[in-house]
């Protein structure tokens, strides 16, 4: 999202309109974020009744959660060049009214083409909210309050995660799991309704230099594909953050049915358990930002030999969980989902630290530019690719006789990725000092220097 709104208020440190519509915008956008991932993530704990019900395959399942992210990342820059020449506002209500009326249609499909085409929808209405969702509460705000107010703004993205991963499961179980998505579709519809109250910023012209990269889709392509081309970081950044969210991705959607197959864990407390790990992973993404942050203080390329680090160690945990049996060690259900809390735990260590360091390597003027090329990296590369290996990988190594063998095999394999994300951060440590430096220099010369990057 464009924020040059903010940089021609006449008072930064002032609140737009006031508190009270301030807080009001901010209490809205946090909770339709809590809505969209809570419409995103219902679906995992669905997989056991719909493979019961529909006779569905491993990889038809993962692509149900794989094809969101999917739409998600392909729509996210259209939808931003839109919102940024619109209004803001109503932008939000169509996104949250098209993703809503998509969930709730989901309780409708009878076949599995009209379910995949359902949940695609609901990616598309998703598309672009985080961004156009920020940008709406910065503009609100002084800018002393902005940092605090979006790490509350996107954490609450895991606290939906959580709880739809949980209520999924639970709604399933008393009312069917069609029943689920009429259930968590509904109050996205009150919220957007709701959200034609929220006060707006006004659109402002850009200038031309600007302007010019995001006036068509084929410009801001350009643009994003010069980004990755001066900042070899960014791009190994990027590689990193994808290939580690393919882990956690690939752990959150197919936890739920591991614990239905393996153990006998009934859907609904198997959807409960698994969030729990969705919760670890909310909180590891907290403790190990500021593990990070800490570590890179006196010499700023070692957060991300200690990203490397922590994917190392993700990647042995998460596979030894669910793959002991492969070396000999015979592990007791409970030492074992403890094992996966823990990995979890360490499994989002990226999650915080590749958003600031993407923001550290580009210039201030593209900064959004720069994160939605990371959004798109790690929706398109990461949160949709996880879910369909490990449904790929499932049915060509499941046995008819046991029908958690190919998962739990696939959950063992796919930890892989954390060497290759931790590979790519000891690439982009070695130009990240440097990267960082041109970027500081560029943001102090006089915007006539530096056209190429405005």
């Amino acid at each position: 999202m464009d924020l040059t709104a903010l940089e021609k208020r006449p008072n930064d440190d002032a609140y737009l309109f006031g508190p009270g519509p301030a807080w009001f915008a901010f209490a809205m956008t946090l909770a339709l974020m809590v809505v969209d991932y809570v419409d995103r993530q219902v679906i995992v704990s669905l997989f056991p009744y719909m493979k019961a019900d529909w006779g569905l395959s491993d990889k038809q399942l993962g692509a149900l959660a794989s094809v969101v992210s999917v739409t998600v990342a392909l729509g996210a820059l259209p939808v931003a060049l839109f919102a940024d020449r619109a209004s803001r506002v109503k932008s939000i209500v169509a996104m949250a009214t098209v993703w809503s009326l998509a969930t709730i249609s989901c309780m409708f499909t009878r076949s599995y083409g009209q379910l995949l085409a359902a949940r695609s929808l609901v990616g598309l209405g998703e598309a672009g909210y985080g961004s156009v969702g920020a940008a709406l509460i910065a503009s609100h705000f002084p800018a002393r309050m902005r940092s605090a107010l979006m790490a509350g703004f996107f954490a609450s993205a895991s606290v939906g995660a959580v709880l739809g991963v949980m209520l999924g499961g639970v709604i399933a179980a008393r009312w069917g799991w069609h029943a689920a998505f009429g259930v968590v579709g509904v109050p996205g519809l009150v919220l957007a309704l709701a959200y034609l109250k929220v006060r707006d910023y006004r659109t402002v012209a850009l200038d031309a230099a600007l302007d010019a990269k995001r006036r068509s889709l084929g410009e801001a392509a350009r643009h994003i594909v010069g980004l990755l081309v001066r900042s070899p970081t960014m791009l190994w950044v990027c590689v990193g953050g994808a290939a580690q969210l393919i882990v956690v991705s690939a752990l959150w959607s197919w936890l739920a049915s591991f614990l239905n197959r393996v153990h006998g864990i009934a859907p609904g407390q198997a959807g409960v358990k698994a969030a729990l790990v969705v919760l670890a992973g909310a909180l590891g993404s907290v403790v190990w930002g500021a593990v990070a942050d800490r570590a890179g203080r006196r010499a700023p390329a070692r957060k991300l030999a200690v990203m490397a680090l922590l994917c190392i160690v993700s990647m042995l945990l998460i596979a030894f969980a669910f793959g002991a049996d492969k070396v000999g060690v015979a592990l007791d259900p409970g030492a074992q989902f403890t094992l996966i809390v823990v990995g979890g735990f360490v499994a989002t260590c990226t999650v915080g630290p590749v958003s600031a360091i993407v923001i550290d390597v580009i210039h201030p003027g593209v900064r959004a530019t720069g994160s939605s090329v990371l959004a798109l990296f790690q929706n398109l590369f990461g949160l949709a690719a996880g879910p369909f290996l490990v449904g790929v990988l499932s049915d060509a190594w499941g046995h008819a006789d046991d029908a958690g063998a190919g998962l739990t095999q696939a959950l063992t394999a796919i930890p892989a990725f954390g060497a290759v994300a931790a590979l790519a951060f000891l690439l982009a440590g070695r130009s990240y000092e440097a990267d960082k430096s041109r970027a500081s220099e560029l943001a102090l010369a006089p915007a006539a220097a530096t056209p190429a990057l405005a």
